[in-house]
């Protein structure tokens, strides 16, 4: 598996109670990321050069360019001095209709994809996932953010990754992800439970930032039904996030936090036991 350097020590000057000094700080690194399918790019993302393969079987399902992992043939990694390619390589079917899709969204406008067809995906409908069997307790909440926040090794060296983990009651956090970028956090997450063989339905998503319609969407697409954070969402990320039947919890403060959308999956009570 190919690894990069994820921190680097940076000389600093700080001022503490009125005092100055000198001194040093880890920071994380940040580098383009490149999604490139049968050759062609499709999208670059700044990131935190880790997981890249997770990232790229998560921004593949939750871009909707395949269904599952399977259709995904192989993962190159191509590295240079300014970033980073991920070669995806996919079953022939995929790979014609992802071409047939660039065509349909290269209209004649200047820019390219900033068309009807680009506004139209940015409000794409958010799946439904209220058929998930999904319950969890009010304990379960407070668990899920707690074990999240002492399994991020990253954020705990610099202060400046978000993360996204997957909370199973019964058994707890079972992945995490980290990264410069909350939307890449998530991406890799759902990769990396994609790649496990984690069923979406049988867990919550939680992630250390605010919640977008973005983020529901990413989501709603690998059918959690739970998405819980520790900060506030926006009001189309809590439309989204009704219509799809899912349960958005935010604000996560230690025991307090606000449930906005479909309450009647969380119940009164303490967590399960996590094995």
């Amino acid at each position: 598996m190919t690894s990069f350097k994820t921190t680097t020590k940076v000389r600093e000057t700080f001022r503490r109670k009125g005092i100055l000094g000198e001194g040093e700080r880890t920071v994380p690194e940040e580098t383009p990321v490149a999604f490139s399918y049968g050759g062609s790019t499709h999208a670059v993302m700044m990131a935190t050069p880790a997981d890249l393969e997770d990232f790229a079987v998560g921004f593949s399902l939750t871009e909707g360019i395949v269904t599952n992992g399977g259709e995904i043939e192989e993962i190159g990694i191509e590295a240079s001095e300014i970033g980073i390619d991920l070669q995806i390589r996919l079953v022939d079917e995929r790979n014609d209709r992802l071409v047939a899709r660039r065509r349909h969204m290269a209209g004649p406008v200047g820019c390219g994809l900033c068309g009807i067809e680009s506004i139209e995906e940015a409000v794409r409908p958010t799946p439904a996932v209220n058929t998930s069997p999904l319950r969890m307790r009010e304990n379960d909440i407070v668990a899920a953010v707690a074990e999240l926040g002492a399994r991020q090794p990253l954020h705990f060296e610099t202060r400046a990754v978000h993360g996204a983990g997957f909370y199973v009651p019964g058994k707890g956090i079972v992945a995490v992800r980290e990264d410069v970028g909350r939307h890449n956090a998530l991406d890799k997450l759902i990769g990396a439970i994609a790649r496990a063989g984690y069923p979406g339905r049988d867990g919550a998503i939680v992630v250390t930032s605010r919640v977008s319609v973005e983020m529901v969407q990413k989501t709603a697409i690998i059918g959690s039904p739970v998405i819980i954070a520790i900060s506030a969402p926006t009001a189309l990320a809590i439309r989204a996030a009704d219509k799809a039947g899912m349960t958005l919890v935010a604000l996560v403060r230690g025991d307090d936090f606000e449930i906005f959308t479909q309450n009647d999956r969380i119940s009164a009570g303490a967590a399960a036991d996590v094995a």
